[in-house]
């Protein structure tokens, strides 16, 4: 056994202490849909429902049992890592502080406030994660607090990789899979589970990102770290600008192709998806494996052992409406229009004539008068199969009437829906 397994050993029978190792189970439905024998590895069945809390107790244990003197353990984040963080401070009964953004929801304040209790001070600093992360590290030197960060460091990566370690053991039958697929944001999960199991030479890895933060893929495609000039904040438990450097370096020997790059619209269908059939709550970042089944043929899968690690169930039901929009718009069935609407009695008539029995009314909106005989007006239109609007859009052509499509124009949408 390499140094790498024997230290993933001990840090997974460690973690016996804390909880009971999360599931792999079957998932019928899943494997019915796809051919595959597909087996959820459920880290949102942890205390802390994601994976994090295992990378932050590895650190935390193997920097006491080296004889570190901090009295004080410091950490930046808005979600799961933050929770991981609290847990473990209140278990070792130690210090620590934790920087989350001002616009961190509530929810997530209370529930890091709650796991870590009296041992946890919680500081909101600044409006975005970077502002935060700066003002954690200029506190932790100023303290003499020791940082934890959530995926760049080595022990973090071996905490994570308890993950593979339990998945071994947990397989029926001593099956080896086949696929693997892992989640991805700042790459410390994916470089513990590939390590663990071999890198290039184990079974096959297949890396999701959210496509509105490609860290990975685009450090891959360019041999090197790329920062990120833009990031999609909504899968907020994987949209990082940079992968980590020390994740990198396990990964760098795969190739770009391994990558899927997950439409958030595509993700949130599938979030509504496990909820409704299988009553499984997922945050963004804990559908992206699932999600990736899509990009998948049924003649790939058929017959394979397919792992998919779910990473997180820490969703905040706020975001439901959210979530929903995105999924009715993904799957066809919800469209925006902006109309040119005649000033003139019976015109709403008119229109409403031309809806068909499954079309609904979700939104209606003068948004300004054009000219003295036409208005502007935003509609919201949905439906029960994705075919009608095709329908729709034939007798709004033969009726006469003007309109411009606007569901996938981000700028204006982003403006007026």
């Amino acid at each position: 056994m390499t140094d790498f397994a024997e230290g993933v050993a001990a840090a997974a029978q460690a973690l016996r202490g804390l909880f009971a190792e999360t599931p792999l189970q079957e998932n019928l439905y899943l494997s019915h849909k796809t051919g595959a024998h597909v087996f959820l590895k459920r880290e949102d069945l942890s205390p802390v429902r994601s994976y994090k809390i295992r990378g932050a107790f590895n650190f935390f244990r193997k920097a006491l049992n080296d004889g570190n003197r901090a009295e004080l353990f410091v950490c930046a984040s808005a979600g799961n890592h933050a929770q991981g963080f609290a847990f473990v401070c209140r278990h070792f009964g130690r210090r620590g502080v934790v920087f989350m953004p001002v616009t961190t929801p509530q929810q997530k304040i209370d529930k890091t406030r709650h796991f870590g209790g009296e041992f946890v001070e919680i500081r909101l600093i600044g409006d975005f994660f970077d502002d935060c992360l700066k003002a954690a590290l200029a506190f932790a030197e100023e303290s003499g607090g020791l940082m934890v960060p959530p995926f760049d460091h080595r022990d973090i990566i071996e905490g994570q990789a308890t993950v593979a370690h339990e998945m071994a053991a947990q397989m029926p039958d001593g099956q080896q899979p086949d696929i693997v697929i892992l989640p991805v944001g700042g790459g410390g999960l994916a470089a513990g589970v590939t390590r663990y199991m071999g890198g290039a030479k184990g079974p096959r890895f297949v890396f999701c990102e959210p496509a509105g933060a490609p860290s990975l893929k685009q450090a891959l495609v360019a041999g090197k770290r790329v920062k990120l000039a833009k990031v999609d904040n909504f899968v907020d438990g994987a949209a990082v600008a940079e992968i980590g450097r020390e994740p990198l370096r396990h990964l760098k020997d795969f190739l770009p192709d391994a990558v899927r790059l997950i439409p958030e619209n595509r993700l949130c269908a599938t979030m509504i998806e496990m909820l409704n059939v299988e009553g499984v709550v997922l945050e963004p970042a804990g559908a992206l494996a699932i999600d990736a089944l899509k990009d998948f043929s049924r003649r790939e899968l058929k017959g394979k052992t397919v792992v998919l690690v779910v990473s997180g169930g820490n969703f905040d039901f706020e975001r439901l409406p959210d979530v929903k929009e995105r999924a009715l718009r993904f799957e066809g069935l919800k469209k925006y229009f902006v109309f040119r609407f005649p000033q003139r009695p019976g015109a709403l008539r008119d229109f409403l004539a031309l809806l068909g029995p499954d079309d609904d009314i979700v939104r209606f909106e003068y948004l300004k008068k054009s000219a003295r005989n036409f208005g502007s007006v935003l509609i919201g239109l949905e439906t029960k199969d994705s075919r009608n609007f095709a329908v729709l859009a034939k007798r709004f052509h033969e009726a006469g009437w003007a309109y411009q499509d606007i569901t996938d124009n981000e700028t204006l949408a982003g403006f007026i829906i």
